[in-house]
Parts: structure tokens; sequence; C-alpha cells
């Protein structure tokens, strides 16, 4: 559903929270023609996911506090000027959060476009 989404939306970019690597693994087998970064505070996750294709892995420390965690990964990206304002981005999440294998959320994002 994220790929699908992200080529027929035309998003910037994908940004997959993930523990193990395994949503950005999945990702990296079709184009969507928008990069995947896949945000983790595993060293051992990224070090993987730096070997898949169209997957940047960044470092993000993740709580328990699902919308402070997106909007995080939000602001990181925007930080290192991967998105502007006004872009259109997708977020996966599992949920609960902090376990592996458990990708279940999606979320359709214009950057800076919520209230903080």
């Amino acid at each position: 559903a994220t790929l699908f989404t992200a080529f027929h939306l035309k998003v910037k970019a994908i940004a997959s929270l993930t523990q193990s690597g395994s949503t950005a693994l999945w990702m990296s087998r079709h184009d969507c023609g928008c990069p995947i970064y896949a945000l983790t505070p595993e060293v051992s996750a990224r070090r993987k996911m730096a070997l898949y294709r169209n997957v940047i892995p960044l470092y993000l420390e993740q709580g328990e506090d699902r919308d402070r965690v997106l909007q995080a990964a939000e602001d990181l990206l925007v930080a290192r000027g991967q998105v502007q304002h006004g872009d259109l981005i997708v977020l996966t999440i599992g949920e609960p959060m902090g376990k592996s294998g458990g990708t279940n959320t999606m979320k359709i994002v214009r950057v800076g476009g919520h209230a903080p």
C-alpha cells in the first residue's frame, strides 16, 4: 500500500520507522520513484539497510509517543534537506512501537501542514 500510494501521489519521500529493517527491505524490492528513509535507533539494522536499493538508513531515537516520534521523523528529514515544507511524504510505523515485525500503520503527511 505504501509503494502504491507513493507512486500515485508522487510523494517526495517515504519514511519508514523500523526496528529490524524488514519493512525497508520489502519496499526496496520495487521502484516507487522516491527515496525510502529507514529510521531506526538500531546500529545493526542501519548497517544492513545501507545495502538495500534506494534505502537511506538514518538514526532516530524512538519513544512511546507515536505522534512525537512521527514529528521527529518529519523534522529530521527537513533538517537534512531531504524534504521541504509543503512536500508530501508517506510515513510507516508499527504499533505497538519498539517491537519488530509489526508495521501496520501508514500516514500521508504534508510537511509542516499541521499544528505544533
